[in-house]
C-alpha cells in the first residue's frame, strides 16, 4: 500500500545515498531504508505518535529508532543541506547565498508619545498619554 508521504522513485533516487552508511550494530538490516524513510515522513507529516504507525510499515519502535540514531548524527541535516544546495542550483543560483537583504517595512517600529506598560492584574496594555505643559 502507497501512502501520500511516501518519496516517489525520483526523490528516492536523490537522497538513497545518504543512507547506505554501515549499520554498527553488526546484523544485515531486515527492513529497507526506504521503508523506514517512508515510515517517518508517514509519522512526520500525519503528526501522528510512533506507536500508531500502520503495520504496513517495519515496527513503529525500529523507525523510531533509526530515525533518533540518524537525527543525532546529523544526517537530516546533511540531506536538508544538500537539497537545498541542489534546489537553489536548479533556481540557476549559487549553492550557497552571498547576502540577504532586509528592507525598512521588514521590522515596524512605531514611535509614539505615549509611554506604555501591561497593568498584570487586568492582564491588558495601558497607555499613558504624556502632557506637554
Amino acid at each position: 500500500m502507497s501512502y501520500k508521504s511516501d518519496l516517489k522513485d525520483k526523490e528516492w533516487d536523490l537522497i538513497k545515498n545518504f543512507f547506505k552508511k554501515k549499520d554498527n550494530r553488526g546484523c544485515k538490516p531486515i527492513h529497507s531504508k526506504r521503508k523506514i524513510v517512508d515510515g517517518i515522513l508517514y509519522v512526520v507529516k500525519g503528526g501522528i505518535q510512533w506507536h500508531m504507525l500502520p503495520k504496513d510499515f517495519p515496527p513503529y519502535k525500529t523507525v523510531y529508532d533509526y530515525f533518533s540514531q540518524w537525527n543525532k548524527s546529523g544526517l537530516w541535516d546533511e540531506i536538508l543541506t544538500f537539497l537545498n544546495n541542489k534546489t537553489r542550483e536548479k533556481q540557476k543560483g549559487t549553492p550557497k547565498p552571498s547576502y540577504g537583504i532586509i528592507d525598512s517595512q521588514s521590522a515596524k517600529n512605531v514611535y509614539s508619545n505615549q509611554e506604555q506598560g501591561f497593568d498584570g492584574h487586568k492582564k491588558n496594555k495601558r497607555t499613558e498619554a504624556t502632557h506637554c505643559r
